[in-house]
């Protein structure tokens, strides 16, 4: 989960402490990785998704999947700006603050 409210809430508590085998995971405030998904899905939609007719489901796959593939034709590898060692310091700074759901 990222880090909204949602799953603090006492009823989202009690729902999640009555399924035991649901884990819940959470995802610090800005995660890297998470914003280069989140960012992905923004641009498939601007720029192939939001404007298109797709009469059926296989269309709208092809679309996608011909999106990916141009894409992926351009693309470079992403660098990491920060240090694994910098990038954990601030996970535990999160956990301090926002500690632990189990």
């Amino acid at each position: 989960m990222d880090n909204y409210g949602t799953h603090k809430r006492p009823s989202t508590r009690a729902w999640l402490d009555a399924h035991p085998r649901f884990h819940v995971h959470f995802t610090p405030t800005s995660s890297s990785w998470l914003n280069a998904v989140e960012r992905f899905f923004s641009e498939i939609t601007s720029k192939r998704i939001r404007r298109g007719s797709f009469p059926s489901v296989p269309r709208l796959v092809k679309a996608i999947v011909d999106f990916v593939d141009e894409y992926n034709a351009k693309a470079k590898p992403f660098v990491w700006t920060k240090s694994a060692r910098t990038i954990l310091a601030r996970i535990k700074k999160c956990q301090a603050i926002y500690g632990s759901l189990h």
